[in-house]
């Protein structure tokens, strides 16, 4: 009877072992709370769904066709002046010659007559452009809402291909100085000092200016100017965590330089790293606009909220604003969005903060 009681009153044994969640999870837990930063995210998931979408060809894939007049306007314009939009088959048939009788000068006169029915039963098949578009047309008569879609996928596709290269290139260079030190250490601190010395616009100019227009061009322009700052952040990273328990323990059970780098030591760096690869896809993304603008980014038969923004110039004149607010709007929001996530994931990624 009493070990029956024994083994009644006897403590359940607690678990010998218990994970604790790892930064990721804490990490993650904290950006839930984030109201701002989970908004920001759900819009900059919904502007690369639609990059993807308009990759895809599922979405803005007629944005070349003239399906409008030229500056048609928006749908909550109809009706509104249009002094511009004036259809090319009604300017054709103003100018139009009326038909004289000329086969007693000319022997193909009555070819002619044939040629123009012809030509006009060709034109009655063909598509009528519409007076207005649902956020209005540009000189062409093309959609401004599948051109501001399009430009979204040129501009993000160059911000975060670049911004992934420069954060790759600044990370390796930034691990190999912080780790090893020495000559190693000297010669990267020397050609890291040579590119922060010219200002970085300038630098980006210059090379947009010698190299041929294309987006692998911009991208390459804007990796290889861009990691400095990652590259800075990322030596003092392993600068500190070099000489940790940890990395020795590593070192005493014969581990590479390299595994004790890129296996060890990144992973407890690479919040750094990823905050550095969301602040470079907006700087990144304004960049492509504004090389765009000035004519030195994507090629002519390509679009971007850059050449949309220069294209706007001229039509701002004769009181034309869609377009101008159709990619200015677009690159508002996602740089806005892409901040404030930037924002919030410092701050869930911050080990300081419990």
């Amino acid at each position: 009877m009493s070990a029956v009681l024994d083994n009644k009153s006897a403590p359940v044994a607690a678990p010998l072992h218990q994970a604790s969640p790892g930064l990721w999870t804490l990490a993650w837990r904290r950006l839930k709370k984030d109201k701002v930063g989970m908004v920001s995210m759900v819009v900059v998931i919904f502007f690369l769904l639609m990059m993807f979408g308009s990759w895809a060809g599922i979405i803005a894939k007629n944005w070349s066709k003239e399906v409008g007049v030229s500056y048609a306007n928006p749908a909550f314009m109809a009706g509104a002046e249009n002094l511009e939009g004036v259809r090319k088959d009604d300017k054709a048939e103003a100018s139009k010659v009326p038909y004289v009788d000329l086969s007693d000068i000319d022997p193909l006169a009555p070819r002619y007559k044939e040629w123009e029915e012809r030509t006009a039963k060709i034109k009655v098949t063909e598509t009528p452009r519409a007076d207005t578009l649902l956020f209005g047309g540009d000189k062409w008569g093309r959609d401004v809402l599948q051109k501001a879609i399009k430009g979204a996928e040129t501009s993000i596709f160059v911000g975060l291909v670049a911004a992934l290269l420069a954060t790759f290139i600044g990370t390796v260079l930034g691990a190999m100085s912080g780790y090893m030190g020495g000559k190693v250490g000297d010669a990267l601190e020397w050609f890291y000092n040579v590119f922060t010395s010219i200002p970085y616009i300038l630098l980006i100019l210059a090379f947009a200016a010698v190299f041929k227009r294309g987006l692998d061009t911009i991208i390459f322009i804007l990796a290889f100017t861009g990691w400095t700052g990652i590259y800075r952040l990322v030596r003092a990273e392993y600068i500190k965590h070099a000489s940790r328990e940890y990395v020795k323990a590593a070192q005493a059970i014969g581990a590479s330089h390299s595994r004790r780098m890129f296996v060890h030591i990144l992973p407890n760096v690479s919040h750094v790293c990823l905050v550095q690869l969301s602040q470079h896809v907006v700087q990144f993304i304004k960049a492509e606009v504004i090389l765009s603008f000035l004519g030195l980014g994507v090629p002519v038969d390509s679009v971007s909220w850059g050449t949309m923004l220069a294209e706007a110039q001229s039509e701002l004149v004769i009181g034309k604003w869609w377009q101008l607010a159709a990619a200015g709007i677009s690159m508002a929001i996602l740089v806005t969005a892409f901040s404030m996530l930037t924002d919030s994931l410092r701050d869930a990624l911050d080990p300081k903060i419990k």
